[in-house]
């Protein structure tokens, strides 16, 4: 590894640092200590599920707030007899533990209503991106194919475009499920608002004989790096992350009202915002759809105490003009992942937001981290078995030892996080088999033992704390060091006139490796941009090596529904100022500053006139 991923020992912890956050616990230690233990010592064939707490509950809860929605409320007890309905009526039809049932329905109470029927049922919500289009629509859909459709009202246009590519027939059933009622149900598809009303809204009889080992739903990789993958999600993790993130970490009571703006079909919001509300009864407000603009608004409307992110949300909230009301709300605490470092203490701040529940872990991850002691600019510890190992980023493969097996690497320093797969930690993979193996490490420590791969690079900082340093697919290769795009990314984010960045390394022809570019969003428009500013300052805050020889200013970032940037777009256009409608620039070498990439001086830099 080189200087600027390993050698970087800034930022290690010390007892001090872990002590204001030992002390604020202190006075839960044992229920932070019993919910840990409830966590882990359960068996994967233990009778426990989504299905019990919606019910447990509903007992316990009946009056409070379960689901805020526009202009609709839900108790806990209105929420679970809701359920009842759908669930009902589906086992009436013939849905059985273990089948799939296609979901496409944006973020409303009966998306949540039809997953959670389906959980109590035992079979699998496969939650299809609804964002996704044609034939990558279709490709989602057909990655774990099931017999059974619930097509929302506002998605109707898009099921219809591969409707004929399904090959459908009557072994089929197809479900409507009313939005606006702006549509009526089509010919060939059932209306579930019509069907659910003659079914009983008690609980059904199969809710307690799923287990956590038990599959609950799909969620499908963001599609960054190529088409998405579905990840095979099981109870367990819910209920994990119901004791541990919930009642371990958040501790919601049922006054609480957490606040998802991100879609459920990704793992923010289905398996960490949602279980995390539900460990303390509190009430779950959504939004279809993310607004940057509507967000303090919405958190005012629901009386909103806490929030889930991801890091761009929060980015655009940071974005925003600030204002002085800014820090009056009720939220006092957050959880997420991906809060960039460069603006974690200042978005505290400016939101008076005491607690940030950074966590790590992926949709296809073994385990996680959490910062249950509130430090900043980490994500936090794990309870489960974990090491970060020394890892050659060109050959793209851990680095071995003499005896053969990986090596750990020293506190302060940054390598490959892998997990240790046991029985309380499986990796339950991908619906494609062929997918998984490529995830595990075998004979790792000693011969015969499993790691998971997460493919990410983490600084060790001491006291079983992680730093997040980047996404292997990220990191290139740029005269002979490796180069961490989040860091550079970090450094130019800071500049005044950046709204965002994103790094990444193109082909120059001659040259070894990858050069640096980076695509920027900007306050200002590309003639008022201060390109010898930011040159000066990159050339200050990171290693030579690294800094970006390319920009490109973009109006906006082509991103995922979940904001993830499409970095595979931007390096695959490259800096051909052919290809590129954007404003390009490069900085040549002895330059203080960027200067315009046109087409005569493009074709003297890949002649290798430069030397770059």
């Amino acid at each position: 590894m080189s200087a600027d991923i390993q050698k970087n020992n800034t930022g290690v912890l010390s007892f001090t640092n872990l002590l204001p956050g030992f002390l604020a616990l202190s006075w839960r230690l044992p229920s932070i200590i019993l919910s840990l233990r409830n966590a882990l010592k359960m068996k994967a064939d233990a009778k426990m599920s989504i299905g019990i707490v919606l019910e447990r509950n509903a007992e316990k809860y009946p009056t409070k707030n379960a689901v805020l929605y526009e202009n609709t409320r839900l108790t806990h007890l209105q929420f679970n007899q809701k359920i009842n309905q759908y669930a009902n009526y589906f086992i009436e039809k013939g849905v059985k533990k273990g089948d799939v049932v296609i979901v496409f329905i944006e973020n409303r109470p009966e998306l949540l209503m039809i997953i959670g029927a389906l959980a109590k049922i035992g079979a699998i919500a496969s939650l299809i991106n609804t964002n996704q289009r044609k034939k990558v629509l279709l490709h989602s859909i057909n990655q774990d194919p099931g017999k059974t459709f619930i097509i929302g009202e506002e998605l109707l246009d898009a099921f219809n475009e591969i409707k004929a590519e399904l090959d459908l027939n009557d072994s089929y059933s197809v479900f409507f499920q009313v939005d606006r009622g702006e549509k009526t149900s089509p010919k060939g598809m059932l209306d579930l608002s019509v069907l659910i009303k003659q079914s009983p809204d008690t609980n059904p009889p199969t809710t307690g004989s799923v287990t956590l080992k038990d599959r609950f739903v799909n969620i499908f990789t963001s599609g960054t790096t190529g088409l998405p993958k579905a990840s095979i999600q099981m109870h367990r993790r819910w209920i994990m992350c119901f004791y541990w993130l919930g009642k371990a970490n958040l501790n919601l009571k049922a006054n609480d009202v957490m606040y998802i703006s991100i879609p459920f079909f990704h793992a923010n919001a289905l398996a960490i915002a949602w279980p995390s509300a539900a460990s303390g009864g509190a009430a779950m407000a959504i939004r279809r759809h993310f607004s940057a603009s509507n967000f303090w608004s919405d958190i005012e409307k629901y009386k909103a105490t806490s929030f889930v992110y991801i890091g761009e949300l929060c980015r655009y909230l940071f974005n925003r003009p600030a204002d002085p009301t800014d820090s009056q709300n009720r939220v006092t605490k957050i959880v997420g992942n991906g809060l960039q470092p460069e603006i974690w203490k200042a978005f505290k701040k400016r939101f008076g937001i005491s607690k940030v529940f950074e966590f790590y872990g992926a949709a296809d991850g073994t385990t996680g981290f959490t910062n249950i002691l509130n430090i900043d600019e980490t994500v936090g510890l794990c309870p489960s078995p974990f090491a970060v190992v020394e890892f050659d980023v060109e050959a793209d493969q851990p680095l071995q030892g003499e005896n053969g097996f990986l090596r750990k690497v020293k506190k302060g320093e940054s390598g490959l996080l892998i997990t240790k797969l046991t029985d309380s930690t499986p990796f339950t993979g991908y619906t494609n088999k062929a997918a998984n193996e490529k995830k595990i490490l075998r004979d790792v420590f000693e011969n015969g033992d499993a790691w998971f791969s997460t493919g990410d690079l983490m600084q060790d900082i001491g006291f079983r704390h992680l730093r997040f340093v980047d996404r292997l697919g990220d990191t290139f290769r740029w005269k002979g060091e490796n180069v961490s795009t989040r860091e550079v990314e970090k450094n130019i984010n800071v500049f005044p006139q950046v709204k965002g960045s994103a790094v990444y390394g193109v082909l120059v022809p001659g040259a070894n490796g990858r050069a640096g570019m980076a695509a920027i969003s900007s306050y200002v428009k590309p003639e008022e941009f201060d390109f010898q500013g930011l040159a000066t300052l990159l050339r200050e805050n990171v290693p030579s090596y690294a800094v970006p020889l390319f920009i490109r200013l973009v109006p906006e970032f082509n991103t995922t529904a979940t904001h993830k940037i499409l970095k595979n777009e931007l390096r695959d256009e490259g800096m051909d100022p052919d290809k590129v409608q954007s404003s390009l620039y490069v900085l040549l070498p002895k330059a203080p500053a960027y200067v315009p990439l046109t087409k005569p001086l493009y074709k003297e830099v890949i002649a290798g006139k430069y030397q770059l």
